[in-house]
């Protein structure tokens, strides 16, 4: 970062309020940061009030937003005959079984989410190493492994968000995109923060929701009122 982009993060810090002020307020604030040079991302980041280390209190899963996220993902799909084809159709880039998944062991990882159906999931597994640290591996807790691929690869192509907890259980998810109408974004943020609500593990003890901040790829957090 050069001394100008240092300087002008500097000012964007000492505009960051010092409280959480509303959604709508925080949308506006980290909008005016990202400006309109770039089309930044816009990411939710919540913190958490569970043990990461429970299995019961880990959270995983994935969700369509009202407006999506502004971004077309490059979806894969492991099936096979008549499934393949539906998944092209419906918008992957790769639909196929053992020759794609042959392609992967080559070293190919050009994608952003891989769908299975359950029949494949014995091969697929042998991606485990190469998939798994990516967070690209399919999985029946994310719904990526599916009887229905081309429904999926659909609404992951169109943007469907998968989000799970991290170590520290904070939850990171991309919201939009900073040239979204601020309403747009106020609602797939308020969607995502109802969602995550809803999911309150039963063995979560104390505050269950902490901390919720805003940002754009290259801004400062804001953090937005839960109360």
């Amino acid at each position: 970062m050069g001394n100008k982009s240092g300087k002008r993060y500097r000012q964007w810090l000492e505009q960051v309020p010092k409280a959480p002020v509303a959604v709508a307020e925080a949308v506006k604030i980290v909008k005016g940061f990202a400006g309109t040079k770039f089309d930044q991302t816009i990411e939710l980041t919540m913190n958490l009030g569970i043990d990461a280390r429970q299995a019961d209190q880990a959270l995983r899963g994935s969700i369509s937003l009202p407006h999506g996220i502004g971004k077309a993902r490059k979806v894969i799909a492991f099936c096979e005959g008549e499934d393949a084809e539906k998944a092209k159709a419906a918008g992957a880039v790769e639909a196929g079984a053992d020759e794609l998944i042959q392609k992967i062991q080559d070293g190919w990882v050009d994608f952003d989410v891989a769908i299975s159906t359950p029949k494949m999931m014995r091969s697929v597994s042998r991606l485990g190493r190469i998939l798994g640290p990516q967070g690209k591996m399919p999985s029946p807790k994310s719904g990526t492994v599916v009887e229905d691929v081309a429904k999926a690869v659909g609404e992951y192509a169109a943007g469907k968000v998968e989000y799970r907890n991290d170590d520290g259980g904070n939850i990171h998810v991309p919201v939009g995109k900073s040239s979204f109408e601020p309403e747009k974004l106020v609602e797939n943020i308020e969607m995502m923060f109802e969602h995550i609500k809803k999911l309150r593990p039963a063995s979560s003890k104390g505050t269950y929701i902490k901390k919720v901040c805003i940002s754009a790829t290259m801004s400062p957090a804001v953090q937005v009122d839960v109360s």
